[in-house]
């Protein structure tokens, strides 16, 4: 019976909500829910800088239908996250960090990332992205391997 809710409370929100936007994850840790409350199902424990696609929001407002980079939607708290600046998070199973925008540049010391790692974006440089994770390491990575939002 709980399923039939978090279906039609996605569907509702998103004739509601009408719109999409980028939201980044802006605690160390945050889970995403089945349903928007905190008696609903954890589906993922994701950490800062997750990027998430918003594209919906609860009745009361308090909670955000979200879409993951596997492109599952589920729930997370408005207060967990933030739009004021852009996120990434590798989508392929491993990618090397470089200390500057192209493979010319060496590996970083944290390299390589693997899959779910996220990070914000800095800044980009043609096919190249600068990325900070949230124990201020730096580096480049190719753009394609990552999903930012």
């Amino acid at each position: 019976m709980r399923k039939i809710y978090s279906v039609f409370g996605i569907i509702l929100a998103l004739f509601i909500d009408g719109y999409t936007y980028a939201l980044c994850v802006n605690t160390w840790k945050a889970n995403i829910r089945t349903g928007p409350g905190t008696n609903y199902e954890n589906t993922w424990e994701v950490y800062k800088y997750m990027p998430l696609l918003k594209v919906g929001i609860s009745l009361s407002g308090e909670w955000y239908a979200v879409k993951d980079v596997d492109g599952d939607v589920n729930w997370i708290h408005k207060r967990l996250v933030t739009s004021r600046y852009r996120c990434a998070v590798v989508k392929t199973e491993e990618v090397n960090v470089r200390t500057g925008p192209g493979t010319s540049y060496s590996k970083c010391f944290f390299s390589p990332a693997k899959k779910y790692y996220s990070f914000r974006v800095l800044k980009r440089k043609g096919i190249w992205v600068k990325v900070r994770d949230d124990l201020n390491n730096t580096g480049w990575i190719y753009r394609n391997y990552l999903w930012i939002q």
